[in-house]
């Protein structure tokens, strides 16, 4: 909570953790209409600083359609389970490389995971020879 504060990352209060399996699901179909950045980035605000339960098909549904992706499509998606051996996959690469924990940024065979700071961040990036993008 202190990072994402010190970030500017909007973090609320939340009284309980919810199963945010069906949202990757329909994370990987968002990405395949060309929305999973907006997608990504609207489940994160819901769930970390909004508590809405993502693990809700009508959540999930509400919030495809307010990225003016199809409501009723998304359900579906969820319903048919259409994308989880997308996300089955995902999680058996990880399995297999060791990642236990969110978020975890891997960079030349570096690990780094679990909230940190900009500048541990920075460090890992510099460190990589990862060059700066222009602004």
């Amino acid at each position: 909570m202190q990072v994402a504060r010190a970030e500017g990352l909007p973090f609320g209060h939340r009284d309980k953790t919810y199963n945010s399996r069906l949202a990757q699901e329909l994370g990987k179909w968002a990405e395949s209409k060309g929305k999973g950045k907006v997608y990504h980035d609207a489940v994160f605000r819901a769930y970390f600083a909004d508590g809405k339960n993502i693990g809700k098909v009508a959540e999930l549904a509400v919030l495809a359609r307010s990225l003016d992706l199809p409501e009723e499509e998304a359900r579906k998606v969820l319903e048919e389970r259409s994308f989880k051996e997308l996300v089955d996959g995902d999680w058996q690469r990880s399995h297999r490389m060791g990642v236990d924990a969110v978020p975890t940024f891997l960079i030349d065979g570096q690990f780094l995971a679990g909230a940190a700071t900009y500048e541990t961040i920075e460090k890992l990036l510099i460190d990589s020879s990862v060059s700066k993008r222009q602004q």
